[in-house]
C-alpha cells in the first residue's frame, strides 16, 4: 500500500514537460464550432504519457487506479474552502482546467490561477456572478455543448482579462454583459433573438474581431458593431432586412470597413441583392441569397 501511495504522490506533483497552457494560434479555429477541435484526445495522451511513466516505476498500477486509492474524497462536493476536490474531479495542468465531459451541472470552484478553463460537453444549466467572482486570471472560457439557459449580467464583469468565450450549443435566449477585453465570442447555435442583444452589448468592445452568432434565432443585425470586426457570422437565422447603416455609415460615402473579411448570411429569408447600399463600405459581399 506504501508503494501504490508514493506512486499517486508523483502523479500529482511532478510538472509535466510541456504542460503550459496551449497557445492560441487562430481564434477562427478555435472557436469555429464546425472546426473546432476537442481537447479529450490530448487529455488522453497526457494519461498514457503517465501511465507509462508509473509503469517504469516497477508498478502494474493504472492511472484510474490510482485515483480511486485516494477517491475516499472525491465524493465530497467541491466547496470554496479547497481546490482539491475540483481538481480530482478535472484535470488541472498549469493554470489550464479541463472539465469535459463529466455531466457536472454548475460551474465547480476554479484555483485561483485559473486562466484557461475548458468546460465542454457537460449539463451546465446556469451561469453565476459568484462562479467567477475570485477568479480575475481568466483569460479563455468554453461552455460549449451544455444546457446553459442563463447567464447573470455580472458573472463575467469582474474578468479584465478574458479575450475568448465561447457559449456554444447551448439554450441561451441573451447575452450577458461581455467583458471589455473579448476578442472572440462563439455563441453558435443558441436560441438567441435580437430583443436578447442589448443595442450597446458589443459598441465598446474595441478588440473584438470574431463574432459567431449562426444558427440562432435573429430578426436583424446586431446594432453598433465594433471597426475590429473581421469575421462576423450570423448564417442560419432569422435575418429579413438591413439598412444602409447596419454595416456601413450613409452620410459618410468614404467609410470602409478596413478590418471585415468575411459576414456569413446565407439560411437567412432575406435577398441580399435589394440591399446593395448597404454593403457600400465592405471590402467582400456577405456570403448568402443574391437572386
Amino acid at each position: 500500500m506504501k508503494t501504490l501511495q508514493a506512486t499517486f504522490f508523483l502523479f500529482v506533483f511532478v510538472p509535466l514537460v510541456n504542460s503550459a497552457p496551449p497557445v492560441h494560434q487562430e481564434s477562427l479555429q478555435f472557436y469555429e464550432y464546425d472546426t473546432d477541435v476537442t481537447m479529450g484526445s490530448l487529455i488522453q495522451q497526457d494519461y498514457e504519457m503517465q501511465s507509462k511513466d508509473i509503469r517504469k516505476d516497477g508498478t502494474n498500477i493504472s492511472l484510474d487506479t490510482s485515483l480511486r486509492l485516494q477517491g475516499d474524497d472525491s465524493n465530497v462536493p467541491p466547496t470554496k474552502d479547497t481546490n482539491l476536490p475540483t481538481c480530482l474531479l478535472c484535470v488541472c495542468l498549469s493554470g489550464s482546467v479541463y472539465c469535459e465531459e463529466i455531466d457536472i451541472e454548475a460551474v465547480p470552484p476554479l484555483p485561483k490561477e485559473t486562466a484557461y478553463l475548458y468546460a465542454r460537453f457537460n449539463k451546465i444549466k446556469r451561469i453565476a456572478v459568484s462562479d467567477f467572482a475570485d477568479i480575475t486570471t481568466l483569460r479563455r472560457i468554453d461552455f460549449s455543448g451544455n444546457r446553459i439557459e442563463e447567464i447573470e449580467d455580472g458573472a463575467f464583469s469582474k474578468l479584465l482579462l478574458l479575450e475568448e468565450l465561447s457559449l456554444a450549443e447551448n439554450r441561451l435566449l441573451k447575452l450577458p454583459v461581455l467583458p471589455p477585453k473579448l476578442t472572440t465570442l462563439n455563441a453558435n447555435q443558441n436560441r438567441i433573438k435580437s430583443r436578447g442583444i442589448k443595442a450597446n452589448a458589443f459598441k465598446k468592445l474595441t478588440n473584438l474581431a470574431y463574432l459567431y452568432l449562426g444558427h440562432n434565432a435573429l430578426e436583424s443585425v446586431p446594432l453598433n458593431l465594433p471597426e475590429s470586426l473581421r469575421i462576423l457570422h450570423l448564417q442560419y437565422n432569422n435575418i429579413t432586412t438591413i439598412t444602409d447603416d447596419t454595416f456601413c455609415k450613409s452620410n459618410n460615402t468614404r467609410y470602409i470597413r478596413t478590418h471585415m473579411d468575411e459576414i456569413r448570411m446565407e439560411g437567412n429569408p432575406i435577398l441580399l441583392a435589394k440591399h446593395v447600399n448597404a454593403f457600400s463600405c465592405l471590402r467582400t459581399l456577405p456570403v448568402g441569397t443574391y437572386y
